[in-house]
């Protein structure tokens, strides 16, 4: 009976797979290590997350509340013109004969600066003369010829109707001889527009004409020269804007420049801002004149000058940066006052490290710099303008995860 109960133990031990036990123990080594590796994924996720839920510093950066001058101008771009100038045509037409003027001269006030052919003006002024002559002639001897029919006819020697006959025929004569006369005239005056002469001081800017060349004054007038009465005065002749122009009067102060003396500032005075719109491309522009003197004759007709005109000036006033009124902190809600009132705007000010809120009332604004009119504001406040956060052991406002 032992003996069977001996076997049996023997044949379950020799039916059992050998190693059995070391792959259970691997399998469970292996489960082990995996939830060891997810623990400290896990661990290093909410570390992650606390170290980026903790507070970032600031950093401010500030500019000092000062005093100074704000000059509010109008940018606008124009032509260097002379102040006036004068444009010299031809009333008659004809062959250019001789030329005696040409770019840059210098002329007085008559000076012949071409001449047309003469010749045709001449014969006619000669025709009309002729009869002239031929008619006044006539005219004296119809005049004895009435008195002696007057005479007659005061002895009753002739009829009255006669002498009034030759009367008409006197006041026909004498109507004649003044249309010779008109016409004597104007011959005389065509002849002498053959001579084309300045009607003023002044420099030649423009010659339009050579020698030899046919003007025709049919139509219209052709221009020959054009004549600047004095470069030592010289306009610039600006496009403004109508949203700039309403700001514009004369007597404000204007500066400029030009490409050819990109290093000096030229000084001028608006003298005129013109009434006439000029619309291009449905932009409407109006000219405001801006004179300036010219006495080493450094500016030249033609040039284009770009214009600062002052419309607005303020000195020694307290200003800051235009920075400091679009700065707004970040997660400071509760911090300094509340909503400006109507009519005031809000700069921060950093104080014991801190920002405050304070309500300003703004004054003239020149595109870098705003005047504070009134406000609890003082020069060498550090008045924010911007803000830095240093993001190395950042905070990144994200909330903590949840497992």
């Amino acid at each position: 009976m032992d003996d069977r109960i001996e076997v049996k133990t023997i044949a379950r031990e020799e039916a059992s797979p050998p190693g059995a036990a070391s792959v259970r123990i691997r399998r469970w080594r292996h489960l082990w290590l995996a939830g060891v590796a997810l623990a400290a994924v896990l661990i290093g996720i909410a570390g992650a997350w606390w170290r980026l839920s903790a507070p970032v510093p600031v950093h401010y950066v500030t500019a000092a509340a000062s005093r100074g001058a704000i000059t509010q101008t109008v940018t606008a771009t124009g032509t260097v013109n002379p102040v006036l100038t004068i444009i010299v045509g031809s009333y008659v037409s004809g062959v250019i004969q001789q030329l005696f003027c040409d770019y840059n001269t210098q002329v007085r006030a008559g000076q012949i600066c071409a001449k047309i052919d003469p010749r045709p003006y001449q014969a006619t002024l000669d025709q009309y003369s002729g009869q002239l002559l031929r008619d006044q002639a006539i005219l004296d001897k119809d005049r004895m010829d009435l008195v002696r029919y007057q005479t007659l006819a005061a002895q009753n020697s002739i009829a009255r109707q006669q002498a009034e006959d030759q009367l008409y025929i006197v006041q026909q004569d004498d109507a004649t001889v003044k249309l010779d006369q008109a016409l004597v005239e104007g011959a005389k005056l065509n002849l002498e527009y053959t001579d084309i002469v300045s009607p003023v001081d002044g420099t030649v800017v423009s010659r339009n004409v050579t020698g030899g060349q046919t003007v025709a004054s049919t139509f219209q007038t052709p221009t020959l020269f054009l004549i600047a009465t004095d470069l030592r005065k010289m306009q610039v002749d600006t496009n403004s804007s109508e949203s700039d122009v309403g700001g514009m009067k004369a007597g404000d102060k204007a500066t400029f420049t030009v490409d050819a003396y990109p290093n000096r500032v030229f000084q001028g005075t608006v003298t005129q801002v013109r009434q006439s719109p000029q619309t291009v491309q449905n932009v409407v522009t109006y000219d405001a004149v801006v004179g300036v003197g010219n006495e080493d004759l450094a500016l030249r007709p033609g040039m284009t000058a770009s214009t600062q005109i002052v419309i607005d000036q303020r000195t020694d006033v307290l200003r800051v940066l235009d920075q400091a009124l679009r700065y707004a902190p970040g997660g400071l809600a509760g911090v300094g006052a509340g909503a400006p009132a109507s009519g005031q705007s809000r700069v921060w000010v950093l104080r014991e490290g801190r920002p405050v809120a304070l309500a300003v009332v703004l004054g003239l604004d020149d595109g870098n710099f705003t005047e504070i009119v009134r406000g609890d504001l003082h020069p060498g406040d550090q008045v924010i303008i911007a803000e830095a956060r240093d993001q190395s052991g950042g905070r990144s406002g994200l909330p903590l995860p949840r497992f």
